[in-house]
């Protein structure tokens, strides 16, 4: 057996349903990601394993085989979800993605297993807390910069928080690929914000307080980091799964 493989931690990445894939002579249901997050994962020195959607009472036992959790990035979170009514602009309701991604960010919270949530997963990390969202970004800060034309990445500017934790993997403003037209409003519980856009829109939080070891490696990230070429939020990610 192969001990540099052995070594390599498995870090679990959420997926999604569709209902109509082709490839070759099919066209069938399938559970899919976009490559770019396992190629993330390995680029980083990590092993992928995909997380299709399932029973939310089979998260506890599927995260207890893994090292850390990445929650991908996807649609609107629904908004019954934070006790809020939809807004126009809110896209369509992926119910058993939610529960599935919710039971899956409880279940690596309980567990103390390192987390990781990107756009929708970082979302989803807020509102498992008890935090709300905005539900039209553009309504608040006045412009759609934060999200490209469809199918495009729009870039901005983010600068990390001192004495945070994604400071520590990332000390420098840094230009980040972006595509989203919902963000964090008010914070869940033992959340803190740890990057800010230059509009003042929160781009990451973690659990925890600055500066100390308080509530395990647990952020999320508004930006795509599978989508560009730095791999130091992925390998914070790793080196916290190493260290369990």
């Amino acid at each position: 057996m192969n001990d540099v493989h052995v070594s390599k931690p498995l870090i679990g990445v959420s997926t999604y349903l569709e209902t109509s894939v082709r490839w070759g002579v099919w066209d069938q249901p399938a559970a899919v990601l976009p490559a770019a997050y396992h190629r993330l994962v390995q680029n980083s020195g990590g092993l992928a394993a995909l997380l299709p959607p399932d029973d939310p009472a089979a998260a506890e036992a599927a995260v207890a085989r893994l090292d850390a959790v990445v929650v991908a990035g996807g649609p609107d979170v629904e908004p019954v979800r934070y006790a809020a009514e939809p807004h126009p602009m809110t896209g369509p309701p992926a119910v058993a993605r939610d529960a599935w991604e919710l039971a899956l960010i409880e279940a690596a919270l309980a567990a103390g297993k390192p987390l990781l949530g990107i756009c929708r997963g970082m979302q989803l990390l807020n509102v498992a807390l008890g935090g709300t969202l905005v539900q039209h970004l553009p309504d608040r800060v006045g412009n759609d910069g934060h999200c490209g034309v469809p199918g495009v990445f729009a870039e901005h500017l983010v600068k990390p928080v001192a004495g945070t934790r994604l400071a520590a993997a990332l000390p420098e403003a840094v230009a980040v690929p972006t595509y989203h037209h919902q963000a964090v409003d008010r914070l869940g519980h033992g959340l803190v914000p740890c990057a800010h856009a230059e509009d003042g829109t929160v781009e990451a939080i973690e659990r925890g307080v600055p500066g100390t070891a308080a509530g395990g490696f647990a952020l999320g990230v508004q930006w795509h980091p599978e989508t560009g070429d730095d791999l130091r939020v992925m390998r914070a990610l790793i080196a916290a799964a190493r260290s369990r």
